[in-house]
């Protein structure tokens, strides 16, 4: 099992875990919070503390081992938002960082901050040289991670920057990371799951 968190990025208060299961196989993913208020990601209920299960919440399936297809663009009206995807599995939104570079992020309400693979910060050529600095406490250790400002992140047509942006590599096995509260604290959000349809409308 895996679990991670970051601390210590005075810009962000960001608190995430993740626990895997035999690879092969499909699991509910839980969104739940500890004791000191940190936001935790494990799949399978049994992988939720005794003490914690009550108030966790399914956010979808993982499939370690399968790709997902990337989500549907939907016309918008412009300055608004929207996104297809299939209920009962995590929300993947293809952004475009900077105007120009692609990325499949998983929306998540719960996370304080935007999470982007540094490899995609990379592409998109990331200036660190004023980033903020922290550190992932694991099971390991602790390694350090930078947050940095990228200039926008656009939904299909839903914008916003600049943006200051941690740069961890999440592990989920899907994606580039997640699209967090800094982002969408700038949009009404609507998540239609009978429809799979995500609406985002500035405020």
């Amino acid at each position: 099992m895996k679990r991670w968190a970051v601390v210590g990025i005075a810009v962000a208060a960001l608190a995430v875990g993740v626990l895997y299961g035999p690879r092969g196989t499909a699991a509910q993913v839980f969104r739940w919070i500890d004791g000191e208020g940190n936001i935790h990601y494990s799949q399978g209920i049994e992988s939720v503390p005794q003490r914690f299960r009550e108030g966790a919440v399914i956010i979808g399936y993982e499939r370690p081992d399968t790709t997902p297809p990337a989500p549907a663009a939907v016309p918008s009206a412009p300055g608004i938002g929207r996104v297809r995807f299939t209920p009962g599995q995590p929300i993947m939104v293809s952004v475009r960082i900077n105007g120009a570079t692609s990325a499949t992020l998983m929306l998540d309400t719960g996370a304080t901050r935007t999470v982007i693979n540094p490899r995609v910060l990379e592409a998109v050529g990331v200036n660190y040289r004023d980033a903020q600095r922290g550190s992932i406490r694991g099971v390991t250790g602790d390694a350090p991670v930078l947050a940095v400002r990228v200039e926008s992140i656009e939904a299909n047509g839903a914008r916003s920057g600049p943006l200051l942006v941690v740069a961890h590599d999440t592990g989920f096995g899907q994606g580039d990371g997640l699209l967090g509260r800094d982002f969408l604290d700038q949009f009404s959000v609507n998540i239609d799951n009978t429809a799979g349809l995500v609406t985002l409308t500035p405020r």
